[in-house]
């Protein structure tokens, strides 16, 4: 028995270690199996980076402002009316060059500065003075047209009230401080706003710039119409705010090229990008800057964009369509921004059109990256004086109508009335001032001296008692 149990224990031993050995063997033949053919992994695909180019649109984008398009002011006459030179009695102190005639019917109608226009002194010692036109033998008051013409309150407190508005002062605000009703002084900014909008219309055209940056600004109606819908629709319209204070600003010269009201679509979009190529020389092409809003893209290839015919990849079938593409002028960036929580967590850059390197020269210029800082800053400068704008306050305006005409009375003021701290140039002598102060350095600057649209800073007075013509001068025609 001792004899069979040794042998059974042997056996056993034997049978393990032959099965080791066994398995040592095929795992070595494995080992060296792999190191003479390994097996090819296969390389996780990664999602490429680079924007993939711009194929083309069979159809040009639809613009509502382009198809609606009218003249902003009216043709003028073909033939210029010769200039009258008076030769009789002594020579005229008064200039009236920057006076027209009204008169439809009038030859001279609507023609600056072609001395048909005389200086009649001041009938009834009322502080206006009174004007004719030689050619029609009409007379006229050199407030005709303007928001001071028929109004009996003195024009230094009007003046004074329209330029508390300008600073941001609210309507109600301004009827306490000048006692007089609220209605006055809405009925002042409505015809002051009028007047205001021809004015900017007048002198922003035809400008040559470099950059452009667009952006959009969050704004607050206070009510709704009641008669149209109920108070929880009023409640959810004022709680998502459609409305948006669209603007856009040459970074160089600071000037404001268009301001406008409306909602945050492509619509809006194609109408604001309508108003910028309206204000920009025909053949200028600036470089654009906007924030993520993807509707600017269709805006910009609608007003700079152009038909261009594919060749042929085959010599038989039909040709191929054409394809609306973007100027080869035109560079366009996007500043994207990331937001978590309400943070801002992460700033990228995306070219649209055009290359990086195109870019970065026209930046290299002025020692700048791409961004939207300028447009920004704009925007915190509406809201300090635009009061229906501003942030936690009780003077919103109840439609779009009333935010507009506060931001016409807001462009003007501030592209030819309001000097700008980064414009102004260093005098070449310090001009002593007439108080003990100390002297003058600087030489103040508007955005509009620094786009050469004028010469010096406009007073608001100055402003609002500018005659429109009804179509701009010849040489800007």
């Amino acid at each position: 028995m001792g004899h069979d149990q040794l042998f059974d224990a042997l056996l056993l031993l034997g049978l393990l270690w032959l099965s080791m050995l066994v398995y040592w063997v095929w795992l070595q033949r494995r080992l060296a199996a792999s190191q003479t053919t390994p097996t090819p992994t296969t390389p996780i695909k990664k999602r490429s980076k680079e924007p993939t180019p711009f194929v083309g649109l069979t159809h040009k984008p639809y613009c509502d402002a382009c198809e609606h398009a009218i003249e902003r002011h009216p043709q003028a006459p073909s033939s210029l009316p010769p200039r009258l030179t008076c030769t009789r009695g002594r020579q005229r102190t008064i200039d009236t060059q920057q006076q027209f005639c009204p008169d439809h019917e009038c030859t001279y109608y609507g023609w600056v500065g072609r001395g048909n226009i005389r200086a009649n002194g001041h009938p009834g010692s009322k502080p206006w003075r009174q004007l004719q036109c030689v050619a029609c033998q009409k007379y006229f008051q050199e407030t005709h047209g303007t928001v001071f013409h028929a109004k009996r309150v003195s024009p230094q407190m009007l003046v004074w009230a329209v330029g508390a508005l300008a600073e941001g002062l609210g309507i109600r605000a301004v009827a306490r401080v000048f006692e007089v009703d609220p209605n006055t002084v809405l009925h002042w900014l409505v015809e002051a706003a009028d007047q205001l909008q021809a004015f900017s219309r007048y002198f922003l055209h035809d400008l040559k710039v470099t950059q452009v940056q667009l952006d959009e600004l969050f704004v607050l109606l206070s009510a709704v119409k009641a008669s149209e819908v109920s108070d929880a629709v009023a409640l959810q319209h004022l709680s998502r705010s459609p409305q948006w204070v669209w603007a856009a600003i040459d970074p160089v010269t600071k000037l404001l090229l268009t301001i406008e009201v409306g909602e945050r679509t492509l619509a809006m979009a194609q109408r604001v990008m309508h108003q910028v190529a309206q204000v920009l020389a025909p053949d200028c092409v600036p470089l654009f800057l906007t924030d993520g809003f993807k509707e600017y893209t269709m805006a910009l290839l609608t007003h700079y964009g152009y038909w261009v015919q594919p060749p042929r990849r085959q010599i038989t079938g039909p040709a191929p369509k054409p394809r609306w593409m973007p100027l080869p002028a035109l560079l366009y960036a996007q500043v994207v921004k990331t937001y978590r929580r309400r943070r801002l967590v992460r700033i990228s850059h995306r070219v649209v059109f055009g290359t990086l390197a195109g870019i970065k020269q026209v930046l290299a210029a002025t020692g700048w990256q791409i961004n939207t800082a300028f447009i920004e800053r704009a925007n915190l400068t509406i809201r300090q004086h635009v009061a229906a704008v501003g942030r936690r306050v009780i003077t919103l305006c109840k439609g779009e109508e009333g935010l507009r005409h506060q931001l016409s009375l807001s462009h003007v003021y501030y592209n030819f009335c309001l000097p700008h701290a980064a414009l102004r140039q260093p005098l070449p002598q310090p001009l002593p001032t007439n108080g003990m102060g100390s002297a003058k350095r600087w030489q103040p600057c508007t955005p509009a001296m620094a786009a050469g649209v004028t010469d010096h800073v406009w007073s608001l007075r100055e402003v609002l008692l500018c005659r429109v013509p009804p179509w701009p001068p010849p040489q800007a025609r």
